[in-house]
């Protein structure tokens, strides 16, 4: 696949998503995927490597959340767990006003991150190395961003907990999540209110040029999180709220 091929093949699965790239974005996200594929020679970024594949699975899923209608390109967002940079990359290619925080807790991650980082002339974006359960916790960063997102695997009650205690009164969390996702989202209401949110909205929708199922769990932060919230390392996944 050439070059050109590569950018027409991108070009026309974000119209997909009803978004255009100008040349500058083509060229980053094509330099983004080139050093995805160098660093997993090295380390186990993704398990999904064809460039086709990347492009749908990890590129458009992440900006699928223009459809929440939560982003205007302003908003201070943090990235639980962001693994390879998903969603918080392709949203800061997209939308370069973006302040952006990846939150990953391994070390050689953020390695690569800052790698991406430097290479596609990023600004404005942090790469920290930590636990979402520890991090909460430190000064200024609780209860400060308008957005918390994730595409993390974890249940919608573990995951709830690790991210709404970072979202300002007024903000939501959004929850990348597979296209099952109606018990999941009934069986977490009971956490998600005891955090100090609301499930707002469940946003259905198909991966551009595959069809695979995906949705978007919107939870507005209607309440400040109580103190106790998140639980020590470990806990919101062995005992979900």
């Amino acid at each position: 696949m050439t070059t050109e091929d590569k950018a027409i093949f991108l070009k026309d699965t974000f119209t997909a998503l009803n978004l255009s790239l100008t040349d500058n974005e083509i060229n980053q996200f094509l330099k983004y995927y080139d050093l995805l594929i160098d660093w997993n020679n090295r380390m186990n970024l993704t398990a999904i490597t064809e460039y086709e594949d990347v492009v749908r699975k990890h590129f458009a899923d992440s900006l699928a959340i223009v459809q929440s209608g939560k982003i205007t390109g302003k908003e201070k967002i943090i990235d639980i767990g962001t693994g390879a940079g998903f969603p918080g990359i392709p949203l800061k290619i997209m939308y370069p006003e973006l302040e952006i925080t990846l939150l990953d807790s391994l070390n050689k991650r953020i390695n690569f991150l800052n790698e991406v980082i430097t290479r596609l002339e990023l600004t404005k974006i942090t790469a920290i190395h930590g636990r979402a359960e520890e991090y909460a916790r430190q000064k200024g960063i609780r209860e400060s961003f308008d957005l918390a997102v994730s595409r993390a695997v974890a249940n919608l009650s573990t995951l709830s907990e690790y991210c709404i205690p970072y979202v300002r009164k007024g903000g939501a969390f959004i929850a990348y999540k597979s296209g099952n996702i109606q018990e999941e989202s009934i069986n977490a209401k009971k956490a998600i209110a005891k955090l100090g949110g609301k499930q707002e909205d469940v946003i259905l929708f198909n991966l551009p040029g595959t069809g695979d199922p995906r949705s978007l769990v919107i939870v507005e932060k209607i309440a400040n999180c109580p103190g106790k919230y998140p639980r020590r390392n470990g806990l919101p996944s062995k005992e979900p709220l």
